[in-house]
């Protein structure tokens, strides 16, 4: 292997300063820099539709990382600036500045962006990806009145609780038969919406949405085929892209978008050039039991983080963990592992009424996913069966 004196790590996200940490931690004493396209020091996102936005959290608490502990790891974060080029044969970064960067590797941990959907209207609307998103959703959160989302997934949902628990009147259109249909199956995903529903959220589905209606360059509502809703504030969350146009730009290979998208990079976490990584949201891994995946999560940026650091450095790491998330909506909060299907049969143990099971994804009796609902210290225990054949009478809600 090459000998590596110089890393530059492009994003700034959980992957970047996952990466970072990890690159000190394990005895690299070449330069290191960060380089992210915001304002701040690399940070956590799930805040921005949760404790953050509703204001539980604040600024401070987003960076896992304060700007001492760069200085005092020797880590030189470029904020504010974007990497505008690679040159994979001359091993540089070009950057907005005009400064050029040299490196032995080079990890790209440039994330995901909202998908704008192709409607009249759309631009206008609010989208969740950055702290200055989540600032301008809680300003409008402050505000009160009506809240139109567009999407039913997991941000538009949180969103959509938030909304709600700050005195909004919140109406959810989803295209789907079902918000998270496809992801959790029909018994889950009645329970959320039920549990929505309970909380004076409006949710809709099977709605097509024509356009976003706007005046003076903003969101005042939504035309659907059924009529127009009149909003103050016009969320839309109807999935994320990652964010590869560097990594086309430099003659890597992507994934297509009907295995996901993003950059392709084997169960190492390496590209299709020896010199270049990628992990968290854009990177589509190699996973060593289910393939191709990628995984918008924190769970995945921070463990994907700190697996591409030890591969970076020549130790012999693999993509081979489970995929985990969680989430908080009203008196809802989950943590789920694995990755089950829509096909899945669901058993349920403890009590839906009670708003405390688990829920068990299975294959014939293979299990492949679990969530536990307001049981709490179980995960590791639902991790272990992932992959494994049971006798669906021994399953129980782990308590």
């Amino acid at each position: 292997m090459d000998t590596i004196e110089r890393i530059v790590i492009i994003g700034g996200g959980l992957a970047a300063a996952n990466a970072a940490e990890t690159l000190r931690q394990e005895g690299f004493t070449g330069t290191l820099t960060v380089v992210g396209k915001e304002p701040h020091l690399p940070y956590e996102r799930p805040p921005l539709s949760k404790g953050y936005l509703m204001g539980k959290k604040t600024a401070d608490d987003l960076p896992p990382h304060d700007a001492a502990w760069y200085d005092e790891h020797d880590v030189a974060v470029l904020s504010g600036t974007e990497a505008t080029a690679i040159d994979p044969a001359a091993r540089t970064v070009s950057v907005d500045s005009g400064d050029t960067l040299e490196y032995d590797a080079l990890l790209l941990a440039t994330g995901a962006e909202p998908r704008v959907p192709d409607l009249p209207g759309a631009a206008a609307a609010s989208y969740l990806r950055t702290k200055e998103d989540s600032d301008h959703l809680r300003e409008a959160l402050a505000a009160g009145g009506k809240a139109v989302l567009v999407g039913g997934g997991w941000i538009g949902l949180e969103l959509a609780a938030a909304a709600r628990q700050a005195g909004m009147d919140v109406t959810v259109l989803e295209m789907a038969p079902l918000p998270l249909g496809g992801v959790l199956g029909e018994t889950v995903a009645r329970y959320l919406v039920e549990l929505h529903t309970h909380n004076g959220v409006d949710i809709r589905t099977g709605v097509t949405v024509e356009s976003i209606e706007t005046a003076d360059g903003r969101a005042t509502g939504v035309v659907t085929a059924d009529g127009t809703l009149p909003a103050d504030l016009v969320v839309v969350a109807v999935g994320a892209a990652p964010v590869t146009g560097l990594a086309e730009a430099a003659g890597l290979t992507i994934a297509g978008r009907e295995a996901g998208g993003g950059v392709a990079v084997d169960e190492h976490l390496r590209t299709s050039d020896p010199h270049i990584w990628a992990a968290g949201d854009v990177a589509n891994a190699a996973h060593t039991r289910l393939g191709p995946l990628r995984v918008e999560h924190w769970d995945n940026a921070i463990r994907q983080g700190k697996a591409v650091a030890r591969s970076m450095l020549g130790q012999d790491v693999a993509y081979d963990w489970q995929p985990y998330f969680y989430t908080d909506q009203f008196d809802f909060g989950m943590e789920y592992v694995g990755r089950g299907s829509a096909d899945d049969d669901v058993e349920i143990r403890g009590s839906l009424e009670s708003g405390e099971f688990i829920a068990y994804w299975l294959a014939g009796d293979t299990v492949t996913a679990g969530m536990n609902v307001n049981i709490w210290d179980v995960n590791d225990q639902l991790r272990e069966l992932i992959g494994s054949e049971v006798d669906r009478a021994d399953l129980t809600d782990l308590r």
